[in-house]
């Protein structure tokens, strides 16, 4: 059994370093260091899949803590561009944003598996558990909202992006079964005012993405083995 606060404490650091050498690997048919097939790779995306490995088998999810990184020199290329020092990110700011991330995160997925796909989200394992494993690296946020009083407004085409690096385990034998890393940013290109609320909505846009892409491959590969999916709502 994984104990999520327990093991995503420990396993944050690693995490955040190892995505970029996964997702950096050679093309269809490398395999990784640890036994997984490189079975897609894009620009933007690449997943690794256990041979022989099915999703068929669980009905339930444990989603552990997501740690959130910000793309590297962020901060300091974001206070390059701001005048005076009113509007400048500070490690307070990065921090309160990275912690907000990784709430949606929970939020988003365990609402689209459990409440639109019927996937049950547990803190426990057994057999028809699957763990999630995720991190939320190199996050670019244009125009962070800083809610200070009196600040000119601030207008932008994109909130920005984020790249998920998510692992899958079994959550008995804590067999990693995939891995799955995409890059995604704000795709409605419209300028608006970007603020707190414009910023989590293009969050909420991007990390429903992800969470449709697994709940899918988890009904499909139910599909497949001729299983029966889980009841949404139930």
């Amino acid at each position: 059994m994984m104990n999520r606060k327990l093991v995503s404490s420990v396993v944050a650091c690693w995490l955040l370093l190892a995505a970029m050498p996964a997702w950096a690997a050679g093309g269809p048919g490398h395999t990784s260091h640890d036994d997984l097939d490189l079975v897609k790779k894009t620009r933007s995306t690449a997943l690794y899949v256990r041979p022989g490995a099915s999703l068929a088998q669980y009905t339930e999810v444990a989603i552990l803590d997501c740690p959130v990184a910000f793309r590297k020199n962020w901060e300091r290329d974001y206070n390059d561009d701001v005048p005076g020092l009113e509007g400048r990110i500070n490690q307070k700011d990065m921090d309160r944003i990275k912690s907000e991330l990784s709430k949606e995160f929970l939020k988003i997925f365990t609402r689209e598996l459990q409440t639109k796909g019927g996937y049950k989200v547990v803190n426990f394992g057994s057999e028809n558990v699957l763990v999630l494993r995720p991190a939320i690296i190199n996050l670019d946020v244009t125009a962070p909202d800083k809610m200070t009083a009196g600040m000119s407004q601030t207008f932008s085409a994109g909130a920005g992006s984020m790249t998920l690096y998510l692992e899958l385990y079994d959550s008995v034998s804590s067999q990693i079964l995939a891995r799955f890393v995409d890059a995604d940013g704000d795709r409605e290109g419209m300028v608006q005012i970007a603020n707190r609320v414009t910023n989590k909505a293009a969050a909420d846009r991007i990390l429903t993405r992800w969470a449709d892409r697994l709940r899918k491959a988890l009904d499909d590969a139910h599909k497949e083995m001729g299983a029966k999916a889980p009841t949404a709502g139930k």
